[in-house]
């Protein structure tokens, strides 16, 4: 098969699909965070800590679904410490959120050596395997994807969010609490507990990215989040920080995964440079963002950073 056509798969749109979960979900945890005001770089440290946390729970339990919740509860308490110190303790978002990357980074090597005696990755587990669904076929891959729990849950939560930020109450004082803290708080919103309320939500929805990344490996494995958590950040920036647009640029992030994994198996010469791929793209758009300076960089939510004071 030609480089083209491996590209234009069908196993290629299987495969962008189910590496879209982690990012997707880390994406969502970020437009909820910063939509509220609060800077969010510890998406990749709930990534990191929740597939873990699913692991261990799948792992002792036998269970996929307590697995799921598990990663989930991991994600949420990570935005809840996130929401401590930042909301309450009003200590500097990026200072929080490298400390919180820099925990999960060391903290899950020291729970994988104290429990499975490895510091590089845990035993295997099973999650959801359709296995009703026969073939190695792109087609046959393709509808494991679509039926797979993980991603139904992430595609209810992009819809949700959606839904939820710009047609509820909790929604409007999200974004009044992100744009002027001052003026919500005029008004009577209690602009602490939403953005606390906000951040743990989001971290509960990046939870969720984080047990679909190990639960796709069956096993977790020391560092594996790999950046998608900044690529995560980086497409809620692009996006506008609008939630249907951030799973968007999302789902374009993990197609260039998924082609850079389709280069490297044809062309050999090309195989490091290929790896590459994602991460250059992220910085592209950065910088065409940036240089251009308008429109995601006008949809900056106005109190992003700033408290109620």
């Amino acid at each position: 098969m030609s480089l083209l056509g491996a590209i234009v798969s069908t196993t290629v749109l299987a495969q962008t699909l189910r590496m879209a979960v982690p990012y997707a979900c880390a994406g969502l945890g970020g437009v909820w965070s910063e939509r509220s005001g609060v800077v969010n770089i510890a998406l990749e440290g709930m990534l990191l800590a929740s597939g873990l946390g699913g692991v261990v729970a799948h792992h002792a339990t036998g269970s996929a679904w307590l697995g799921v919740l598990a990663g989930i509860a991991t994600g949420a308490v990570f935005g809840l410490v996130h929401a401590l110190l930042c909301v309450r303790g009003r200590i500097d978002a990026i200072v929080s959120g490298i400390a919180l990357n820099l925990l999960a980074a060391g903290g899950t090597r020291f729970v994988l050596r104290a429990l499975y005696d490895s510091s590089s990755n845990s035993p295997a587990v099973d999650g959801f395997r359709a296995e009703w669904i026969e073939g190695a076929s792109g087609g046959a891959l393709l509808v494991r994807t679509l039926v797979d729990p993980l991603t139904i849950l992430a595609c209810l939560a992009t819809a949700a969010t959606a839904w939820a930020l710009y047609r509820t109450r909790f929604g409007l004082r999200v974004r009044g609490s992100g744009e002027d803290p001052v003026a919500a708080a005029s008004v009577g919103v209690d602009v602490t507990t939403t953005r606390t309320a906000a951040v743990v939500l989001g971290g509960a929805i990046c939870g969720l990215g984080g047990v679909a990344l190990a639960f796709d490996q069956h096993q977790f494995q020391s560092g594996m989040s790999g950046g998608r958590g900044f690529i995560a950040l980086a497409a809620v920036i692009l996006s506008g920080w609008r939630p249907a647009r951030a799973v968007g640029a999302c789902v374009a992030f993990a197609a260039l995964d998924a082609v850079q994994i389709v280069v490297q198996g044809q062309i050999q010469a090309w195989k490091d440079a290929a790896q590459m791929l994602p991460y250059v793209a992220t910085l592209a758009a950065l910088v065409v963002v940036a240089r251009r300076g308008a429109p995601a960089r006008g949809r900056v939510p106005a109190g992003l950073g700033k408290h109620a004071e």
